[in-house]
């Protein structure tokens, strides 16, 4: 069986449940920094239906997800514990837990996200950016960030996708070539090029039709646009909370609960975002907008009431 929270180009995880020794599980290495929330393990132990089965990694008995599972059967004085069995590498069983713990429980943060994605982008260097985002819960264009100083140059060949096809890095390259064949030899086919160069035969028809109509093959990248480096939404939150002048507040509460509502992870915001009617699609995307622009106002006026700003 293929575990939801298991991309398509890992190995499954086995369907068979299995019941484990607590004691010879190991909960280290977990890509959550801060460890297991003790709140949360203790609410587990009090429930009183038995708990999903946990996924463990076979060769080290490392658990990939579930670590607060086992904590609250520790609690509980439990022998054993259900599970189900991973038969991938180490470096697929840390993407299994990191994509795991984006989708569903306690999610990571932003950081753990971040120091997450910077390692996979080292061990799973053959994925595209978009496949490591769809894993770490961040924007592909944070991944292409992290890899360009994460690795010494950009590697050449092909990068896996998130529906598993694999694409050239040296797109660019590529559609050049394709320009070249078509200029020689206008009558080739689409298929026949696409063999040659490496691309899809769609990537070939769209470089035909910019050469009939005298256009370079690969069209003008975007200009550059400065962006922010992302902040840690959740280390913000904690610390309005435990500020007596802002908590103890009508405003202030008001403030948190609009805040906490709009502080999700990209994985959540994906979901609700799949779910909007076609049909409302247009109207979402202008209260989004408007939306956006009333929270903008907003941060002004907050910078311009700082002090010493």
């Amino acid at each position: 069986m293929s575990s939801p929270a298991d991309p398509d180009v890992l190995p499954a995880v086995h369907e068979e449940v299995v019941r484990l020794p607590v004691a010879q599980l190991v909960t280290e290495g977990s890509p959550r920094a801060s460890g297991e929330d003790e709140e949360h393990v203790r609410t587990l132990a009090a429930a009183q239906d038995e708990l999903p089965p946990i996924i463990v990694h076979r060769a080290t008995m490392r658990v990939i997800d579930g670590a607060h599972r086992v904590r609250a059967a520790r609690l509980r004085d439990q022998e054993y514990i259900t599970a189900l069995l991973f038969d991938g590498s180490g470096e697929d069983a840390f993407v299994l837990a990191v994509r795991a713990n984006v989708g569903h429980g306690l999610p990571l943060s932003l950081k753990d996200r971040v120091t997450a994605a910077e390692r996979i982008v080292v061990t799973h260097s053959q994925w595209s950016d978009r496949m490591i985002a769809s894993v770490t819960g961040i924007s592909a264009r944070t991944v292409a960030e992290i890899r360009r100083r994460t690795m010494d140059g950009e590697p050449s060949g092909v990068r896996i996708g998130k529906d598993g096809r694999a694409r050239p890095v040296d797109g660019a390259q590529r559609r050049t070539l394709a320009h070249a064949l078509l200029t020689e030899n206008p009558d080739l086919s689409l298929r026949q090029v696409a063999r040659a160069t490496g691309i899809s035969p769609e990537t070939v028809r769209a470089v035909r039709n910019r050469l009939l109509y005298g256009r370079p093959p690969t069209p003008r990248p975007p200009r550059p646009q400065h962006r922010p480096p992302a902040v840690d939404q959740e280390a913000i939150l904690r610390r309005l909370t435990s500020d007596p002048a802002f908590r103890q507040t009508d405003t202030g509460r008001s403030l948190l609960r609009i805040l906490r509502a709009q502080a999700m992870t990209a994985e959540e915001w994906q979901t609700i975002l799949d779910q909007v009617p076609t049909h409302c699609v247009a109207l979402v995307k202008e209260a989004a907008r408007e939306s956006a622009r009333m929270w903008a106002e907003l941060a002004e006026r907050i910078h311009e009431k700082s002090p010493g700003e």
